[in-house]
């Protein structure tokens, strides 16, 4: 599995795989026999996803498995913070001694559709008419990233999680936030491009 994209610093380690058909992606080898049950029934590229992500981690801690607490996925032994994502034919981890959400999106102008979902309208007068899909799959990559740090099943990406107004040549510090009655919780997002992909870290 050849590494495609490294995004580490000093208190993260971030990878980036593309898959090959060559790869050797064994269930039985990669997969904790506590996740057997919850990927019985996944599609093949989804069950490659999660085998990739395996191997990943064995590439950088072979004695750690990813558990799960209520969907959120946690090391054992918790002796890191980690966060997961793919989008076939990538997979991507970052462990780190701080608490961190990673995500990728594909560039698709089908997220035009679902703006309202994850953005109110007084969210949006600095998006630039001729490049919305972009903006928008960044925002949304953003906030995916915030809520694998700061989750809760009672909020939404459209009340709680905030992005502050950016331009694409200032991708390496966009300012973000989570944000209910009683919290605001500031943050700092790292957004990179390739291959039609966008690929956003953030990091407590």
């Amino acid at each position: 599995m050849p590494l495609y994209r490294d995004f580490s610093d000093d208190n993260a380690t971030i990878l980036v795989w593309k898959y090959e058909e060559d790869e050797d992606l064994n269930p039985d080898e990669l997969l904790e026999p506590e996740n057997a049950e919850k990927v019985k029934d996944y599609h093949p590229k989804k069950l490659l996803e999660v085998l990739m992500v395996r191997k990943l981690l064995k590439s950088l801690k072979p004695n750690s498995k990813i558990l799960y607490k209520e969907r959120e996925p946690f090391l054992s032994p918790k002796d890191a913070e980690i966060s997961i994502t793919h989008s076939f034919p990538f997979a991507a981890i970052a462990i780190s001694r701080n608490k961190i959400g990673i995500d990728i999106e594909k560039f698709n102008p089908k997220i035009m559709r679902v703006i309202d979902k994850f953005t109110y309208e007084n969210e949006r007068g600095f998006i630039p008419a001729d490049n919305e899909a972009t903006f928008y799959t960044i925002i949304w990559s953003v906030k995916e990233s915030m809520y694998k740090i700061h989750h809760s099943k009672h909020w939404s990406l459209k009340k709680h999680y905030e992005v502050k107004p950016f331009e694409l040549k200032y991708l390496f510090d966009i300012s973000c936030r989570v944000h209910d009655d009683q919290i605001s919780d500031e943050f700092k997002a790292r957004v990179k491009f390739f291959d039609d992909y966008c690929f956003t870290i953030v990091e407590e």
